[in-house]
């Protein structure tokens, strides 16, 4: 099992964060990861992006090139890396932000930042519903492996306002799940 992971956007939505959590819920897990980011030369506004490569052997290539998930919050994201994108992968995407789906096949549009406003009144917390909903929908890593991740790195403070955002983006996908299960 080897699984190729990119979350992409713009610098500030939390990808990078977002990687890290990846990778450690991976660990956690007792999967082997392996976790990279790169970023435009803005803290905040340039492309931003973070891959993660889970497997269960050691991973000797360390580059993220046919993907398996790839989660975008921006139309910029999207239109960059959907290339990369696996005939059989997963396109997970901000649809309050990207308004054209650039692919055929397997792809879900949320209101991720939308749905963060709303609820919670801020967008800062996207980022981990996005990740909750991923976790959920692919089984990339276990939803306990994620929280135990997230109390481990984001301040204390924050901890259980991160706590509801993961609730906020399993239930999205349990609808999600749900919807789709009655159509088919």
């Amino acid at each position: 099992m080897k699984i190729q992971v990119r979350l992409s956007g713009s610098g500030g939505q939390g990808l990078i964060l977002g990687g890290i959590l990846l990778a450690d819920a991976a660990i956690l897990d007792r999967k082997h990861a392996l976790q990279s980011q790169s970023y435009g030369p803005e803290s905040r506004g340039g492309s931003s992006r973070a891959d993660v490569i889970i497997s269960d052997e050691i991973i000797y290539f360390p580059r993220a090139v046919n993907l398996d998930i790839l989660l975008c919050l921006t139309q910029e994201a999207a239109d960059k890396f959907i290339d990369k994108l696996k005939p059989t992968g997963t396109f997970i995407y901000d649809s309050s932000r990207i308004s054209i789906n650039p692919i055929e096949g397997k792809a879900i549009g949320i209101p991720f930042t939308e749905l963060a406003i709303k609820k919670f009144k801020t967008a800062i917390v996207t980022n981990i519903i996005l990740l909750a909903f991923t976790c959920k929908i692919t089984n990339v890593v276990s939803l306990n492996a994620l929280k135990k991740a997230l109390k481990k790195r984001i301040k204390p403070k924050y901890v259980q306002l991160n706590l509801k955002a993961v609730q906020l983006g399993v239930k999205l996908a349990e609808n999600y799940l749900s919807e789709n299960y009655l159509s088919s």
